[in-house]
């Protein structure tokens, strides 16, 4: 966090403010206090990037409170604090996610100084500025869609993934963002349910797979070995029997082996012809392809499939590990995913590692690999190979 950064507490008790007040002076930040929820909504201003919200308070409640914030659709990170249950305080996280609020923990009082510290520490980290500059999403025209995929204005940026048992980056994931004539670099954000609803979304994920293909042997070891390279397939691809096939052959055009290739599938691709969707697997897997399961425990139906999946790879969604190292029912599901994984002889791969307690946290429980941004965000094949060359595990 930088000089600028405001933070705001609200809190009946005036010893917590003084603590949070002194404590951000010296981290730096720019801090102010209240014990007065109207006060306090009215200091909630577009500058303020991080709320400490007390949920017990006389008058107007710390729900009530989240409630009015998401009505004004708040965009500052909130911290909870409160002396209540800890499964209470959970669940109030769960509500202000359904509001379209950012919060990022919660503290149970009496907490510590450290404790403080270190959240605040790791909102901190949460913070650091993209590598790459790209613009918010945005609606776009079915005509720039089908003119963007007809002019190649698609290209990939790679997120590498780290092995935790060693340190030493083990693959890099492959995905597409959207270079616009007018508009710059845009995030999947702004095209991917357009594409998907055009029809388009095969096109985008063979011109994916083929550009990492071709790039991916610049991203090979010191030693020469190279790294695996994970691409994202569409539904259509799961559903076409001749998938496999067209895949081998794309691998063999730019000369890469297939044992070093990922292919990811999330839960939505096996909702609809299953037979279809096992025999493509199936192929794959004795065609040596690695089949990772992406975005694991954002839904309930590939749980459903998991048993009849002959996937190498599991991989912890984002949204349970950000919040692992903050409470306890995030940490247990992703323990459990990790056993589960392991149980059914598959690697376990989280995702959206940020700070340096989950990954410690990850090491510990035995997961076997990660990627977010505590190691980088993604980035341009050329800005990829650079970072490659000079990484170290901090």
């Amino acid at each position: 966090m930088a000089n600028a950064t405001r933070v705001l507490v609200i809190d009946d008790d005036n010893t917590v403010c003084e603590l949070v007040s002194a404590l951000a002076r010296t981290m730096g930040l720019n801090c102010g206090t209240t014990k007065d929820p109207a006060t306090f909504l009215d200091r909630v201003t577009p500058e303020t990037s991080l709320i400490l919200l007390d949920l017990m308070m006389p008058g107007m409640d710390g729900i009530e409170v989240l409630r009015l914030l998401g009505e004004r659709r708040c965009k500052a990170r909130i911290l909870l604090m409160s002396g209540v249950d800890k499964r209470v305080l959970e669940t109030a996280e769960k509500l202000a996610h359904s509001l379209g609020l950012a919060v990022v923990g919660h503290l149970q009082k009496p907490f510590s100084l450290p404790e403080l510290k270190g959240v605040l520490e790791s909102v901190a980290a949460m913070e650091a500025p993209e590598l790459v500059k790209v613009i918010p999403a945005f609606a776009v025209s079915d005509e720039e869609i089908r003119n963007a995929v007809k002019n190649g204005e698609f290209l990939n940026y790679y997120q590498p993934q780290i092995d935790l048992k060693t340190g030493d980056v083990m693959g890099v994931e492959a995905l597409a963002r959207w270079r616009h004539p007018e508009r710059g670099m845009t995030l999947p954000e702004s095209f991917l349910a357009r594409l998907e609803a055009l029809d388009l979304m095969d096109e985008l994920c063979w011109s994916t797979a083929e550009l990492a293909l071709a790039e991916a042997k610049q991203f090979a070891r010191r030693n020469g070995d190279l790294l695996r390279v994970s691409i994202n397939v569409s539904m259509g691809s799961l559903h076409d029997l001749e998938f496999p096939d067209a895949l081998v052959s794309l691998a063999r055009k730019y000369d890469f082996p297939v044992e070093m290739i990922a292919v990811e599938i999330t839960e939505s691709g096996l909702m609809k012809k299953i037979s279809h969707v096992l025999d493509v697997l199936t192929r794959l897997r004795m065609k040596n392809f690695q089949l990772s399961i992406d975005d694991f425990g954002s839904g309930y139906a590939m749980l459903r499939q998991l048993q009849n999946v002959p996937a190498t790879e599991l991989k912890i969604d984002k949204s349970i590990v950000e919040k692992m190292h903050l409470n306890d029912s995030d940490r247990v599901m992703v323990e459990k995913i990790i056993e589960m994984g392991h149980e059914l002889k598959m690697s376990v791969v989280a995702e959206g590692v940020m700070t340096h307690e989950q990954f410690q946290m990850l090491r510990a429980k035995g997961c076997d690999g990660a990627q977010g941004y505590l190691f980088s965000y993604p980035l341009p094949s050329e800005s990829m190979k650079k970072w490659l060359g000079t990484y170290e595990l901090r």
